[in-house]
């Protein structure tokens, strides 16, 4: 039996937008100027601190922590505005023959509140997402780990994802990957960081992921 965790952000939802506009409304009430949201979008995947520690800049490191208060609130409140599944995800995920899991850097409780929200739920025995293990992120493979430790026992593990952070924690991990490109990464990105599966819609990645799970594919 295989394993198959998947991104959030970026891979499962467009979450952009709703990230975006809370980084923004946190700059403006410590009386920043707002960003242009695709400069934020760059700034996605990493987990809330280092968004906000990105998007807040290291002039202003005193208003960090502030600005983190700031940004849970605005989100937790917000997050689902403009955020959706991409067209065809849930289907494609639910091909998956396996067991599944989300593996995020998104702060674990946005992230279960969001995959129960948009209807995905059904389709995962885990979600794990950033604090769940306390420092413990994407790209530390320790992360995984401790995702397949809560799966059924599995011989193999593909990590889907649309990031370098991604490609670097499957890498450090020893499984599969399959890129996607419809989320915040570029082909660019993960072809520059060495993947070699890329899947260009939600139709094609259970045939993506069962060319990463073959022998001598993965990292």
């Amino acid at each position: 039996m295989d394993a198959y965790l998947l991104d959030l952000d970026g891979t499962l939802i467009d979450s952009r937008d709703d990230i975006a506009h809370s980084v923004n409304h946190a700059r403006q009430a410590l009386g920043l100027a707002p960003l242009p949201l695709t400069r934020i979008y760059r700034f996605i995947g990493e987990g809330a601190q280092r968004l906000i520690e990105r998007a807040v800049g290291a002039d202003h490191a005193e208003l960090w922590p502030r600005a983190l208060e700031l940004w849970r609130e605005h989100y937790a409140v917000h997050m689902l505005d403009r955020t959706k599944p991409y067209d065809g995800i849930a289907a494609a995920a639910a091909a998956l023959p396996g067991p599944r899991a989300v593996v995020t850097n998104k702060p674990g409780i946005n992230a279960r509140e969001l995959v129960s929200a948009l209807g995905l739920s059904p389709l995962f025995s885990l979600v794990l997402g950033g604090g769940d293990l306390g420092a413990v992120r994407k790209p530390d493979p320790a992360f995984v780990r401790a995702a397949l430790a809560q799966l059924p026992p599995c011989e193999r593990a593909v990590l889907i994802g649309d990031s370098a952070i991604d490609l670097a924690t499957a890498r450090a991990a020893g499984i599969g990957f399959v890129g996607v490109l419809w989320g915040l990464g570029s082909r660019e990105e993960l072809v520059a960081g060495g993947a070699r599966i890329l899947v260009a819609e939600p139709a094609g990645l259970a045939k993506a992921c069962a060319e990463a799970l073959q022998p001598g594919a993965s990292f």
